[in-house]
């Protein structure tokens, strides 16, 4: 027993203590008649549950729990669906996924015409000067070939010819790299002689002329025009617009299943908003945050931190995110060995190492996690490398629970040391089939077979793996990601990438809820239904553990519950 379960049941016996002998403590909230998987190794599998404040009161058979059914009890009647606990994003960016969904969005976008033609419909009602902006191609993923090309990119003269008053910026789906049009290049100052910054590129064409793609470092360039405009806005418009995104990317959540999300790095000015939002009880789901911070504020602020459990366990900032390299698909993941399409390239290393120790230093010295982006093999090592000296400091401090995010493409001589340093893989199952169709033209087949994405062999090898999907990067959908993770198959074509990897399904729904409670130090707050643990509660049409592959896509959310209430609803068919 957890010592929040017991201190749970201890109030609650205290509570029926004070009471006179004849009467009950009765449920708000029960659920009966599921296909209940729990997590919970004691009790896997119930058909009952009963929910008081916020907290599960008991997990069991309908009989004993509509015991504690009182005159105001709410019973929901599962029907024999499937309930679990709530999904848990293990990686993703919260405000980014809210920005996504009020921006242009070109995730399903399978031609680079078709993003210039979002972009001509968005210039027509724009105002001049005004920027438009969004986010999600994916130059790999477009069916139509292009007129002209460098590394795949196409040049921005289609992009200026439709906006030649505003100018554009289309972030990359895996937001490192973007593409501006000539009206933001020129606000940006970018010309023939315009130097690569450390850790980034301006792509060229032969000639040394921009085509319009900014790798890595190199997309400050641009960002700075475009924060000399944002500059122009009051803080309280910036405010609203947050809050707005903020609550389209809860809707997006509740909608999908998800109960709690783990923000893959935020500012000290977001976390401030957060904790405003948390603290009057306005979060709709849990939040578990990341800082991402300068080193000058990280040393002045991570001694005010962490901050566990506020608003009722609405909010958490316990760890300190950090960027080794970039990402695969805008050859910024960094390798061992140059890229197989790009042989003069090894990728970017983004943050200084130096300065990653120095974080990994500030994290030690106040008692933070670290998670660090590493994508690369290269990346990778070098991550675990600055944990490993990190740890040999002070060998007695065990059990940190550092993270690797993303831990997409490893030497084998690397897994085992994941395990050995307690080292976290914060992994995204829907990264790999969608990437599927670029990994080995990046890698080539020695280095796609043996080390990218090898959920088996880090599993094998004792890893915790904390699964999620990188939002706005992919979808948030965990059932995709989740999809992904059992059948290594794109749900689109069909095409398999080194099958002999996958998760099994109980793998599968331990990474999505108790494994990524493990990954930020709550599995005795949320991950498995037991009692005394929150009430957070994802009840789906099909049974993950048992439907075809298939159905697994054809799932439906039914209801969201997040701390005992019903966050959405969706009419249970029969």
């Amino acid at each position: 027993m957890t010592r929040t379960t017991a201190a749970f049941l201890t109030a609650l016996l205290l509570l029926a203590a004070c009471r006179p002998p004849a009467e009950m403590i009765f449920a708000d909230a029960i659920l009966i008649n599921g296909n209940i998987y729990t997590l919970d190794p004691e009790n896997p599998h119930a058909e009952a549950i009963a929910i008081k404040d916020g907290r599960i009161l008991l997990v069991g058979g309908n009989e004993e729990v509509l015991k504690l059914q009182g005159d105001s009890t709410e019973v929901s009647n599962l029907e024999g669906r499937f309930a679990m606990p709530g999904f848990i994003e293990g990686h993703g960016h919260f405000s980014g996924l809210g920005s996504s969904l009020m921006n242009l969005n070109f995730l399903n976008a399978k031609s680079w015409n078709e993003i210039v033609g979002q972009v001509a419909e968005r210039a027509k009602t724009a105002a001049p000067g005004e920027w438009i902006t969004g986010r999600g191609w994916h130059q790999e993923k477009w069916i139509e070939p292009l007129d002209k090309e460098v590394l795949g990119y196409p040049y921005h003269d289609a992009l200026s010819a439709v906006s030649p008053d505003n100018p554009v910026l289309l972030r990359h789906a895996s937001g490192h790299s973007l593409f501006a049009n000539a009206k933001a290049m020129e606000l940006a100052g970018i010309s023939a002689e315009t130097p690569n910054p450390f850790g980034g590129e301006i792509v060229r064409d032969s000639r040394g002329q921009a085509i319009g793609v900014f790798e890595e470092t190199a997309m400050g360039l641009i960002n700075g025009a475009y924060e000399e405009y944002r500059a122009t806005l009051s803080p309280e418009q910036k405010k609203q617009e947050w809050l707005r995104g903020i609550a389209l990317a809860e809707e997006e959540c509740l909608r999908k299943g998800i109960t709690s999300f783990q923000d893959a790095g935020s500012s000290f000015r977001e976390i401030d908003y957060y904790t405003e939002l948390a603290e009057k009880g306005e979060l709709d789901l849990r939040l578990w945050v990341m800082i991402s911070g300068h080193e000058d504020e990280l040393k002045e602020k991570a001694p005010s931190f962490p901050r566990i459990g506020i608003g009722n366990n609405f909010l958490t900032v316990r760890a300190i995110k950090g960027y080794m390299d970039g990402a695969l698909g805008a050859f910024g993941a960094w390798l061992l060995e140059p890229y197989s399409d790009k042989p003069d390239s090894y990728g970017q290393n983004t943050t200084p190492v130096d300065t990653l120790k120095k974080w990994a230093e500030i994290a030690f010295g106040n008692g933070l996690q670290y998670c660090v982006h590493g994508i690369g093999d290269r990346g990778n090592r070098e991550v675990l490398n600055i944990f490993e000296e990190q740890f040999k400091k002070d060998p007695a401090r065990k059990g940190l629970r550092w993270r690797v995010e993303h831990a997409q493409h490893l030497h084998p001589d690397d897994i085992p040391r994941f395990a050995e340093l307690g080292v976290i893989a914060s992994m995204q199952g829907i990264h790999c089939t969608s990437d599927a169709p670029f990994v080995e033209k990046r890698l080539g087949a020695w280095r796609a077979r043996t080390g990218a994405y090898a959920w088996r062999s880090l599993l094998d090898a004792g890893v915790l793996i904390a699964n999620g999907t990188d939002a706005p990067v992919e979808d948030v959908n965990p059932l995709s990601s989740f999809y992904a993770s059992v059948t290594r198959k794109r749900a689109d074509s069909g095409l398999g990438f080194y099958p002999e990897q996958r998760m099994s399904r109980e793998e599968a729904v331990y990474s999505y809820t108790l494994g990524n409670a493990y990954a930020a130090f709550e599995e005795d707050v949320k991950g498995s239904l037991k009692t005394g643990k929150v009430a957070d509660i994802t009840v789906l049409s099909h049974d993950l553990l048992n439907c075809s592959d298939e159905e697994i896509l054809q799932a439906e959310v039914l209801m969201t519950i997040v701390d005992g209430k019903e966050k959405f609803r969706k009419e249970m068919q029969k």
